[in-house]
C-alpha cells in the first residue's frame, strides 16, 4: 500500500522586485481620510482611527504594493473592507488581512487586536 500522495500547498512567492519612492512620488497615506470612510461601518472613533493607524503602517511597509501590486490608499481599504461578511470597522480589517495573510503570508502584525474605547 502506498499510502496518499503528498498535498501540494500553493503560495504565492514574494516578488523580488522591489520600489523605491523618492521624495515626494509617493503620497502619504492619509489616516484622517480613511478613519473619516470607515464611518459607513460604525464603531466609534477610536476604534476607526486605530484602523487607519494600522493601513498607514501596512502602506509605509510597502507589503501590500509589492504582494498584490495595488498602491494601498484609504479608498482602497475601505472598497475592500465593504467585501466582508458584517462587522465593525476593526472586525472588516482583521477579515481582510487574514485574507492577506492566507493568501500571501506575512500580514498577522497588522492585525488589530484591541485599541482604547473613548
Amino acid at each position: 500500500m502506498l499510502g496518499s500522495p503528498p498535498v501540494a500547498v500553493f503560495r504565492p512567492m514574494r516578488s523580488s522586485r522591489r520600489r523605491f519612492y523618492v521624495g515626494a512620488t509617493m503620497d502619504e497615506f492619509d489616516a484622517e481620510a480613511l478613519a473619516a470612510g470607515l464611518e459607513t461601518f460604525g464603531g466609534d472613533e477610536a476604534e476607526r482611527r486605530a484602523v487607519a493607524r494600522h493601513a498607514r503602517d501596512l502602506a509605509d511597509s510597502g507589503r501590500y504594493v509589492e504582494d498584490a501590486d495595488v498602491e494601498l490608499t484609504p479608498e482602497h481599504v475601505v472598497v475592500q473592507l465593504a467585501d466582508a461578511p458584517e462587522g465593525s470597522p476593526a472586525e472588516r480589517w482583521n477579515w481582510w488581512l487574514g485574507a492577506l495573510e492566507f493568501a500571501y503570508g506575512g500580514y498577522a502584525e497588522f492585525q488589530l487586536r484591541r485599541w482604547k474605547s473613548e
